[in-house]
Order: C-alpha cells, then structure tokens, then sequence
C-alpha cells in the first residue's frame, strides 16, 4: 500500500550549483558532529535529503569530498587576503596586521574546513585533488609575494621571501590550532595574541 501523500517525504528542489554549495554545507556540520572518519556519502545525502546517488554527481567518493571542502576554504581565504592587501586606504604596516588577525580568526570561525586545508587527512596521505592543488598552492604563493612586498618596503626584516613566509605562516598555523584543539579558550583574546605575534616580526624601525 502506497502512502498518502500527506505521509510522502518531500525532498527539497536544487539546481545543480545549489546542490553542490548545500553538499558541502552539510559535509562540513557532520564532520562539526561527528568527525571526519564517521562521514561518508550515504549520510551526506540524508542530512542534505536527497538521493543516496545524488552526491556521486559531483563527488567521485569521500576523499573527493573532502578535498573539495579544502578548496572552498582556500578560495574564500584567499580572496579576503588579497582583498586586504589590495585595500589601498590602508598602510602597508596595517595591512600586515590585517592579515596576520585575519588568518587565525578564519582559522577560529571555520574549524572543519581548516583542518582540512592544512591536515594530515590530505596532505599526509597525498590524496590531494588536482582541484585543491589548483587553489592552495597559489594560495601559499600569494603569502609568499605579500611577504616580500613588505619586506621591500621594510615593515618585515629579512631578504628570503620564502623562508620567511614559512615561519610566519608556522607560527601562525601554531595559534590557530592552539584554539581550534581547545588550548587557548578565550577567542576574545584573538586580537591580542596575534598582535604578540605582529610585534615580533614587524621591523622594529618601521
């Protein structure tokens, strides 16, 4: 016997972009839930309400998933760092605040997707997607020009670009994670800390 239709499930309607910005929410509150290792495509699809195959039309498995989870982090990450810099009303000393404060409360705000753009679930397994390749590298890259620019202009000492994008973006990795894991509790004090970490690097002359 069929149901009546007051007791059919309705599912919700997508266009096909939609689907994949609603997968991708949903992936990112069951990891918040329940962690990486208890998400997998057929939950995805319940949480989202849509068909267990609905999901495979834009991720080939988990990995894929996740991956593209990464990605979307670096896109919107660096699209607020670049923003930041391009931001011609503010000095170069400000800007390198901005992005130093910016990197740790994304970090803080968007815990699940930044424990994939930088965790081992990925990089340590060398299952990166050529679509995450594609975006974190010229991500690191963009770090690596705007630490140059500010040392060439003096706000940053040193004359090593990279080696110095390495250790700034380590220290600041460092921050993050100690709030992420629960170390560091009191995120009203973001600011503060990142400051600390400012006064280090900046050039004391600037």
């Amino acid at each position: 016997m069929s149901p009546s239709t007051s007791q059919k499930i309705v599912r919700p309607s997508y266009h096909h972009g939609d689907l994949r910005q609603a997968l991708l929410r949903s992936a990112k509150q069951l990891i918040a839930e329940a962690g990486i290792e208890n998400l997998s495509l057929r939950r995805l699809a319940e949480r989202a309400g849509v068909s267990r195959t609905a999901p495979y039309h834009h991720f080939s498995d988990k990995n894929d998933l996740l991956c593209a989870i990464a990605a979307e982090g670096f896109r919107r990450r660096h699209q607020t760092a670049a923003a930041g810099f391009d931001d011609m009303a503010k000095t170069m000393l400000e800007k390198f605040h901005d992005y130093v404060n910016g990197y740790v409360q994304f970090a803080v705000d968007n815990p699940e997707e930044y424990e994939l753009m930088f965790g081992r679930s990925i990089w340590k397994q060398q299952n990166s997607t050529e679509e995450l390749r594609d975006v974190a590298y010229p991500c690191f890259q963009h770090q690596v020009d705007m630490i140059r620019c500010w040392q060439s202009c003096g706000v940053i000492s040193g004359d090593n670009a990279l080696r110095s994008a390495q250790v700034i973006w380590g220290a600041l990795h460092g921050i993050a994670k100690l709030y992420i894991d629960g170390i560091y509790t009191d995120t009203a004090q973001i600011e503060e800390v990142t400051h600390c970490a400012i006064t280090m690097f900046v050039n004391q002359s600037t």
